[in-house]
């Protein structure tokens, strides 16, 4: 089951996915065709019931199936931080974190054992890494959801900080759940796959005309002029590597990097591996959605108390 199917370095992993002998794919899609051989569900991340509509949807054509692979790739970059969706909370946050981590709650309890969860991230969420947008200051779900009860900033800056906040909630949430109850006792792989920077994929397509327009040369023609600038080919391609389980992360890692064109296991951010921060935004993602935040799991017999525990709002068989 994949977003973010239907275009860019997402689109060449879904066919990637297709080619494997006896894949079946499902896509959550808003409209756009899809690959030849996957099935499309409606899905638009910005509105919550449609996300609990959309599992609901899936669990059906499941059939008592199991998903062997989740693939939470969709992911949008605002040039502010204005956008509010139909629940009142901001937009990037909210299709590049909230969303996501609702559709993985909703979804976990059909993730067959040995299975992968793998979320898109970016390495943009980590200061080390000097990417050039604004980092985050912190991973407070319910100020990232309202950021107007935080500090002021430029639209252009809160728009850019926005998207790298929610990033680091990305590889936050990929930890939370590898070490949360379901991942340890069904060995079930749980890994933030960032791609790099891939110019002329539909990142931007929110963004003002000139750079939209220059995102897209930098894919092209134009991308000798992009130091460290990735390919999508390689980007699909690690991306399904992960989903069919052919990359699997190394004990006691989650965060997987494409880095001059090949995989590499390494640490996120100093706050993306504090695992205070990491129960804070799975409490407080909960609540803003809807659901208990542990669910009347167990706390696993790692540092900090599990979130998770089998059937979040899908009844296990």
């Amino acid at each position: 089951m994949m977003t973010g199917g239907t275009s860019g370095f997402g689109l060449v992993a879904a066919r990637r996915l297709l080619a494997e002998p006896g894949t079946r794919l499902l896509l959550g899609t808003r409209g756009s065709p899809v690959p030849d051989g996957a099935g499309g569900v409606p899905l638009d991340l910005a509105r919550l019931d449609d996300v609990r509509a959309f599992a609901v949807a899936v669990t059906e054509r499941l059939a008592g199936a199991r998903i062997d692979a989740l693939v939470l790739n969709a992911g949008l970059l605002r040039p502010d931080a204005d956008g509010r969706t139909p629940d009142g909370f901001e937009t990037t946050f909210a299709v590049n974190h909230l969303a996501h981590y609702l559709l993985l709650r909703l979804l976990v309890g059909r993730l067959a054992p040995g299975g992968v969860v793998v979320l898109t991230t970016s390495g943009t969420h980590d200061p080390a890494e000097r990417a050039g947008l604004p980092v985050p200051r912190h991973a407070d779900a319910r100020l990232l959801a309202h950021p107007e009860r935080d500090v002021r900033e430029r639209p252009g800056t809160a728009g850019r900080r926005a998207y790298t906040a929610s990033k680091l909630c990305v590889v936050l949430t990929a930890r939370a759940l590898a070490s949360s109850p379901v991942a340890l006792e069904r060995g079930i792989a749980a890994v933030a796959f960032c791609p790099g920077q891939i110019p002329g994929t539909g990142l931007v397509r929110d963004m003002p005309l000139p750079l939209r327009a220059g995102w897209r040369l930098l894919g092209g023609p134009l991308r000798a002029l992009k130091p460290g600038a990735g390919r999508r080919a390689d980007a699909g391609a690690a991306l399904a590597g992960i989903a069919l389980g052919g990359l699997r992360p190394p004990p006691c890692e989650s965060y997987a990097a494409l880095r001059g064109g090949r995989v590499v296991w390494k640490e996120p951010s100093v706050l993306a591996r504090r695992d205070d921060v990491a129960r804070r935004l799975w409490e407080e993602s909960a609540a803003l959605v809807g659901l208990d935040a542990r669910a009347g799991g167990r706390a696993p017999a790692t540092s900090w108390s599990g979130p998770l525990a089998l059937g979040d709002g899908v009844t296990e068989s």
